[in-house]
């Protein structure tokens, strides 16, 4: 989060992550996002490029740039080189012309430092701002049962974990904070998987959490190590996708794992309605009924060629376009090898 030179090294270091056979040359990368300025829906550009020096990663060139209008080229709000530059302070103000915005020059303490991450903590940066709320706030979900089943000490959590290993404290909060959105989210389980009645969040004598399903069938209920993999992997999914602070980028991996392939496509539909309340979802998956489930426009797979991966979209295939609209299924084609370059053998 604060160096590029530690985060490259939890990569293997920069001649890991260059692309192979240019390890002589930079790093550079650009993300794009939408943001509301000024009533105005605008498109930001970050655009970062990363050297060696003296064998070190430093940062060359760091930019935040975005139209003030609808005509002329894009604006840099933030702009530093080798850990000296500018961000502007009035940038709302648009009735300005370029010339009278303020720039406030500031010197990091290291090259290899994000100017973003710390200009990004004021609010009167506002591109910058929104963009350091952005990154920090994307998420990355891979399951995993064997830690959602643990015990935990009761301690405190808003956000489901990477792994879920704190799916009792998530569940409390939620319980405890937004009983609305929770009684929601034991409807749906209830639909999804039939006999659950409720599930409940308990805090022990001696400051454990245990995470508690009643099954309408008996009259105790059951701990979380003793319910089935799907029953506890949905109820999870359905505490992450019902987040009350959706994030910005949530990431899934192969959510298909223990769960019924009925069941994918529910959840399918879960990711989307969490997609509509503001949060982009990417999902990646090996599982044709996963496909199945999904939009044939929702659908992109990853082509790696001569060392470089692209992205290819299923829809703008023709063939793939045309047997869908025929009646065919997506998981049917690519298992049929017609998602060129993502073999499923």
């Amino acid at each position: 989060k604060f160096k590029v030179q530690k985060a490259l090294s939890k990569l293997g270091g920069f001649k890991e992550v260059v692309s192979r056979g240019h390890e002589n040359e930079e790093i550079e990368l650009a993300i794009q996002f939408r943001m509301p300025i000024a009533n105005v829906q605008r498109l930001v550009t970050y655009r970062l490029q990363i050297t060696l020096k003296n064998n070190q990663p430093i940062i060359k060139r760091e930019v935040l740039r975005y139209k003030r209008s609808r005509y002329g080229s894009p604006y840099h709000f933030l702009d530093f080189q080798y850990g000296k530059g500018y961000a502007i302070t009035n940038e709302a103000d648009f009735d300005k012309p370029d010339e009278q915005l303020d720039r406030e020059e500031q010197t990091l303490d290291s090259p290899n430092i994000l100017a973003i991450k710390g200009l990004g903590q004021f609010k009167r940066f506002k591109a910058a701002n929104a963009f350091r709320q952005l990154i920090e706030n994307w998420h990355i979900s891979d399951f995993h049962l064997n830690q959602a089943r643990q015990i935990q000490e009761d301690s405190y959590a808003e956000h489901l974990s990477r792994q879920g290993d704190n799916l009792s404290l998530v569940t409390k909060f939620i319980y405890e904070n937004h009983p609305d959105i929770f009684a929601q989210i034991l409807t749906k389980l209830s639909e999804r998987v039939p006999g659950i009645q409720n599930v409940a969040a308990k805090t022990t004598e001696d400051g454990r959490v245990l995470l508690k399903f009643q099954d309408n069938a008996f009259k105790e209920p059951f701990l979380a190590r003793s319910v089935s993999d799907g029953t506890l992997k949905m109820f999870a999914y359905l505490i992450l996708l019902h987040d009350p602070s959706p994030h910005p980028l949530l990431c899934v991996e192969e959510p298909e794992n223990q769960l019924y392939p009925h069941l994918l496509y529910e959840l399918a539909e879960e990711f989307r309605l969490y997609s509509l309340r503001g949060g982009q979802v990417m999902v990646s998956s090996h599982s044709p009924d996963f496909l199945n489930a999904v939009e044939l426009d929702e659908i992109f797979w990853l082509v790696k060629k001569e060392g470089y991966t692209t992205i290819r979209r299923a829809k703008e295939v023709e063939l793939v376009s045309n047997l869908v609209k025929g009646g065919d299924k997506p998981g049917w084609l690519w298992e049929k090898g017609l998602f060129e370059g993502a073999n499923p053998k």
